[in-house]
């Protein structure tokens, strides 16, 4: 366990307090101390105060006090005592005298909520300023409360904070009042609507509701258009100046054009326009300008913000310019990790432009190896080293004044926990210090306790620590509700650990014990409780021992002593220990042996003076490793010989049953049975003095145990003792435990009684567990276990553990067992969901589900389903051993046979509950009507290509399985020519390579009794056209050739696309296309060389592509030199141009929503016309839900996944100089079934 931390007791019992008080009139702060007669200091702003005028200080007993005279607004500052080691910090607050005329009344209290005073309704003119107020009452409030406001329902202003906004708080200490401040600048008309102040805690939450009413401004003269966009500031006396240079403004469109019309209102319709009408329109020349001229236009105007202007000159500008300085931009982002490095690359079109790098605005300058930056050929390359959060930025690329943007986002990589958590024990009071070590230094974690966050509260409960890549959570004085899981997160790993708080409990493994000592000898009491970090006093006869030279108190470990050296007849009495802290009262007595001699005569027998003569063998007991000293007293004259033996059970057993041996007899059996003490010195060693001989043993040791023999000898007889000699020890080691009966968060420990129990009976038990991969062993029980089988609990599931055991005698405990096999609390899942019956037939039964919820970290090995007939309790397996999938056909079952069906999920653990069908499920198959459901792509005609694969799946239901029936043109479809394969749930038409006659209608029939359903599925085979026919060479003039054609005999079963015209010069007969995708059947062929003649050919075109063969002129067209004089005929020039027509209409259509839809129609129209499509009369053009195509006169209107929303009546618009035409179609979007 870790060692508990001292707590620090403050030297004060009063401290001074935080005071508020008005210049000019005095402070007093008073202090107590625990005791009298300590020095104190008083300091102000860390500086020693000195006795003064202005400053007294008096000290009484333990009373002090500091006075400050005429108090000055210098004096608020913070002042400080100290006393010994304890320093006390307050502050003097000085508040300037105020009139009490000016007083304001109390603010009324909100009886509901937190509210003091909510903010209410306001009203402002456009570019006036208003201020919203919120006051919270913070008397009962531990920290400060989390105010937000919105605007409407969702609109968080808090992000919105600048030009026009600004949120301000404070704090009233004397009324102990927070207020909060929505402050309202140059308010403008989209500024009105419904707002809301939100205010929480940790335990309570409040809103208020109010509304700002905007009003316009009152306009005396005309609407300037330009003065809108002009940045405008207030002149003395109010009056409104304009000015290039003056601080920025922004532009409202929308409260311009109301403006507009409030004007237009006030004036007749037919009245003349003001000059400043008919200015310059300066939305013309912006629109004809390039971008790099809007600057200067604005200058040269006054208009200063372009940002609402240049948003409409995106829709009004017709063609959007290449950009001429760059021939490559910058990509719209790019993304780093942190730490790696990042080119950006951008390609100039003039090799010799300079570029400027700008970040967030600000030109890069080359700064270290930060920035490098590069010039290759046309690229320009900016480099950047090591990026850091610092980097995530904009940047630009300038060249000249055409620029190009990108973003930078830097990518912090995950952070991992190299060294987790590990579990704690510790009593009540103690400190508790959880540590880890994550992946990067300085990094944020996340710190959780039983799936609750933890924060610093205002009592400092639980405190944070970083220490490179350590990260601490340290609880000062632990109390029982701190027992539970406590987590460690961070966005790459999660590390939990289990503390538990016991109350403080102490033990006593050795007690003192009673001595009886003679004069000048050493009396040593000893004990040995629980905790090692207990200390304790020592008491004689109710009074405090004070260690002197001759009495020596020591601690040493879980082991106190109290060593008297010299003892005298004063040091008999009876001695105490007391533990600090606890109700615990040891006692034993010393007593001090008189050693009387008596005078006897000469010629006396020797005589053992022991009081166990004559009696049982007297046992003498001794703690192994403790010293062991034996005073027996002798008398006789002359002095005696003694003889120390060690007797063996054999000499003993001897002994004791003859009692009548001589002493010639006794010595024999001694010398071949017994071992002979005679040492002086080591470790057992005998001291033979006048009246008395001492048999001591140094560290007894368990081989010393056993019956020691005295024998004394003079001339005049011999006498002989017999003394037992008793090691105790603590027990030996258990084996290693035994777990069993492991479950989610809990197991079963097992373990059988030590070997030896060293002398004395076991008490008990103590239990500890670790996680495998950790090193610190956890405490589980504080009492000791009686039985050999415990339940360890509140373990953590997927964590491997092992177990340990001690056993505890009087003497003390054990050395640790072996450690228990690693084992895994894992547990049984929970029993799988969703469990339904898929289908039923005559002889099978389909089922299926989902997983369990819960799986755990025992995984899943797979699932076992079972059933019993209605009216059995007998459950049969139904399928052989588990199956891993989420499904099962069964099998072989009797038709008519009523079932109930089960299913558990099996893991290591064991297995889950049993999901059940309620009802029983009757075997017989079901009558289900056939329905074909007819993919998507198959209700328009298929289109393959002559060559290509057909696989047409048709899925379809109906039970018993349908007879299937498949017809081309009304006719029984041949089975040789195509292959068609079917199933249970769907049918199949394969036809390997395709062929012109397969094309045609198809029909599928599916037949249940009487019951039929049927779909068509047309299919049309293309191949490539046969080349166009008749070809002929018309005319011959100038440099043009006029060339006629048919249409090709063979269109290859798709209608012509088009055609492609080629020409070759006779001399070099090379092929140069002229036209291609021509749709008419007629070209003039110009630009041709004079003096050289010419071959045409044609190409016929359809889906496949162009034909195989061409159609070519046989004779060449020759183009007369210049010089011969040609006179063209006249003609009267045609005008080609039409207004448009739509050749094909749009057609309704009814689709299911989230399935993408497109709606087609044709077109042709000179010049080529506009296309517009319209919702609901309602542009489509801005949505990005729809995709706009035109090709060849084919218009194509996609809508992304739809919805029923998306239903409604669609319009396609075509215009050009000559006319428009408008189509419409009706769209139903129907919610798929």
């Amino acid at each position: 366990m870790p060692e508990p931390v001292k707590k620090t007791v403050s030297a004060f019992t009063k401290k001074p307090k935080t005071t508020e008080v008005t210049a000019g009139s005095t402070a007093v702060f008073e202090a107590e101390t625990e005791k009298a007669g300590i020095k104190v200091k008083w300091q102000r702003a860390g500086t020693e105060i000195t006795e003064s005028k202005k400053y007294i200080i008096k000290a009484e007993g333990n009373k002090h006090s500091l006075t400050i005279n005429n108090v000055e607004k210098e004096d608020d500052v913070t002042y400080a005592v100290i006393a010994g080691s304890s320093k006390v910090k307050f502050e003097l607050k000085v508040k300037e005298p105020v009139a009490s005329a000016d007083t304001q009344p109390e603010e009324p209290l909100d009886p509901i909520g937190l509210f003091v005073t909510r903010p209410q309704d306001g009203e402002v003119t456009v570019g006036g300023n208003i201020t919203f107020i919120a006051k919270v009452a913070g008397e009962s409030l531990l920290k400060k409360p989390s105010v937000k406001w919105f605007k409407g329902k969702w609109m968080d202003l808090g992000s919105k904070v600048g030009k026009h906004l600004q949120l301000h708080d404070s704090y009233d200490r004397n009324n102990k009042v927070y207020t909060f401040e929505m402050e309202i600048i140059e308010a403008n008309m989209t500024f009105a609507g419904g707002y809301r102040c939100e205010v929480s805690t940790k335990d309570k939450f409040d809103s208020s509701n109010f509304t700002l009413t905007v009003n316009e401004a009152p306009i005396t003269g005309d609407l300037d258009i330009r003065a809108a966009f002009r940045r405008t500031s207030l002149a003395g006396g109010g009056r409104r100046m304009t000015s290039g240079h003056e601080e920025g403004g922004e532009f409202n469109f929308s409260a311009l054009l109301k403006k507009r019309d409030s004007f237009l209102r006030s004036v007749n319709r037919g009245e003349a326009k003001s000059e400043s009408q008919s200015d310059v329109d300066v939305w013309e020349i912006l629109r004809k300008a390039p971008p790099s001229e809007y600057e200067k236009i604005a200058f040269q105007y006054g208009i200063t913000d372009l940002r609402g202007m240049l948003k409409r000159l995106k829709r009004i500008k017709k063609e959007e310019k290449k950009s001429t300085a760059f021939l490559k931009k910058l990509d719209p982002a790019y993304q780093v990790d942190k730490g790696q490095k990042i080119k950006l690359i951008v390609e100039v079109a003039n090799p010799d432009a300079d570029v400027k790098w700008l970040k967030n605005g600000q030109e890069i300058q080359v700064s270290g190896s930060k920035y490098i930056f590069e010039a290759v050929g046309n690229k320009r390359i900016l480099t950047i080293n090591h990026c850091s959060l610092a980097d995530d930025a904009a940047y630009e690329c300038v060249v000249g004044e055409e620029k190009s943007f990108t973003e930078l986002f830097v990518k912090e990589p995950p952070i991992l926990i190299t060294r987790p958590l590990e579990d704690q024990m510790v009593m009540v009071g103690e400190r508790v210090e959880f540590e880890c070590e994550v992946s990067e230094e300085g990094a944020t974690v996340k710190w959780e306790k039983d799936g609750i966050e933890l924060t610093r509260e205002e009592t400092f409960k639980y405190r944070f620590k970083k220490d490179g890549k350590k990260q601490y959570l340290i609880i000062n004085e632990s109390t029982k509700e701190d027992s539970g899981h406590y987590t460690v997160k961070t966005n790459g790993g999660v590390s939990v650990a289990e503390l538990i708080v016991q109350e403080k409990k102490l033990e006593v493994y050795q007690s003192i014990a009673d001595l009886t000592v003679k004069a000048r000898d050493q009396a040593v009491f000893k004990c040995e409780v629980s905790d090692e970090n207990v200390k304790g006093i020592w008491l004689k006869n109710g009074k405090e021992v004070v260690p002197d030279e001759r009495i020596k108190i020591s601690h040493i470990g879980r082991i106190h002593k109290l060593t008297i050296e010299d003892v005298t007849p004063d040091d008999e009495a009876d001695y105490s220990f007391i533990p600090q802290g606890f109700a615990y009262n040891l006692s034993a007595k010393l007593q001090f042996l008189e050693v009387k001699i008596d005078f006897v005569p000469r010629e006396e027998p020797p005589k053992i003076h022991l009081d166990c003569l004559g009696q049982s063998p007297d046992t003498i007991v001794v703690v192994a490793g403790n010293k062991l000293r034996l005073d027996v007293p002798i008398s006789g004259d002359p002095t005696p010989t003694v003889i120390w033996q060690k007797v063996n059970k054999k000499s003993d057993l001897i002994r004791s049953n003859d009692d009548s041996m001589t002493p010639s007899e006794n010595s024999s059996d001694l010398n071949t049975d017994s071992k002979l003490l005679f040492e002086s010195e080591g470790r057992v060693r005998v001291e033979m003095h006048e009246d008395h001989c001492v048999f001591i043993i140094e560290g007894a040791e368990k081989d010393d145990e056993g019956v020691y023999r005295v024998i004394v000898k003079n001339p005049v007889g011999e006498d002989k003792a017999d003394i037992t000699v008793k090691v105790i020890d603590v027990p030996d080691p258990p084996e290693a435990p035994k777990i069993s009966n492991i479950g989610e968060d809990y197991c079963t420990v097992q373990w059988q009684p030590p070997k030896y129990d060293g002398g004395q009976p076991v008490l008990g038990y103590i239990l500890e567990r670790k996680k495998k991969k950790s090193y610190r062993w956890m405490r589980l029980n504080f009492d000791l276990l009686k039985e050999l089988t415990y339940e360890a609990k509140r373990m953590i599931e997927g964590v491997v553990y092992e177990m340990r055991i001690y056993a505890v005698n009087s003497i003390g405990m054990s050395r640790p067992s072996p450690p228990s096999q690693p084992f895994m609390p894992i547990a049984p899942p929970s029993e799988p969901t969703h469990f339904t019956v898929e289908d039923v037939s005559d002889s099978t039964v389909a089922l299926k589900w989902r997983p369990p919820e819960r799986i755990g970290a025992g995984g899943l090995d797979g699932y076992i389903v079972e059933y019993c007939k209605d009216g059995s309790t007998e459950w049969i397996p139904a399928l052989p051993g588990l199956t891993e999938r989420t499904s099962a056909l069964i099998k072989d079952l009797v038709t008519g046979d009523k079932l109930h069906f089960r299913i558990k999920a099996i893991n290591l653990a064991g297995e889950s509950g049993a999901a059940i069908i309620k009802e029983p499920i009757t075997v017989q198959e079901i009558l289900q009507r056939p329905k074909i459901w007819l993919p998507r792509h198959l209700r328009q005609t298929l289109v393959k290509k002559v060559g290509e694969t057909i696989n047409i799946v048709i899925p379809f239901q109906g039970k018993p399985r349908p007879k299937i029936i498949w017809m081309k043109d009304g006719q029984t479809l041949d089975s040789k020519d195509v292959g068609i394969r079917n199933s249970n749930t769907d049918t199949i038409l394969f036809i390997r390579k395709a062929e012109l006659h397969h094309s045609g209608a198809y029909e599928v029939t599916l037949q249940i009794e009487n019951m039929t359903d049927k779909v068509a599925i047309t299919i049309q085979i293309i191949d490539k056209p046969g080349p166009p026919q008749n070809i002929k060479l018309v005319d011959v003039w100038g440099f043009n050739a006029a060339l006629e054609w048919t249409p090709p005999q063979d269109d290859g079963n798709a209608q012509i696309l088009g055609y492609t015209v080629q020409k070759a010069d006779k001399k070099t007969m090379e092929w140069y296309t002229v036209f291609d995708h021509y749709r008419r059947t007629n070209c003039v062929v110009s630009d041709l060389i004079m003096g050289n003649e010419y071959f045409f050919r044609i190409f016929s075109e359809n889906l496949c592509g162009l034909s195989e063969t061409a159609a070519a002129t046989k004779k060449p067209a020759y183009i007369q030199k210049t010089g011969t004089t040609y006179k063209p005929p006249s003609y009267k020039e045609h005008d080609f141009s039409e207004p448009p027509k739509f050749t094909h209409p749009l057609v309704n259509r009814s689709v299911i929503a989230g399935y993408n839809t497109t709606l087609s129609c044709a077109v042709r129209g000179i010049p080529k016309p506009k296309i517009f499509w319209y919702k609901n009369k309602m542009d489509l053009s801005g949505d990005a839900k729809y995709r706009m195509f035109s090709k060849q006169g084919v218009l194509t209107l996609e809508i992304r996944k739809p919805t029923p929303f998306d239903s409604g009546c669609y319009t396609c618009k075509a215009v050009n100089e000559c006319g428009e035409a408008e189509i419409e179609c009706r769209l139903d979007v129907r919610a798929p079934q």
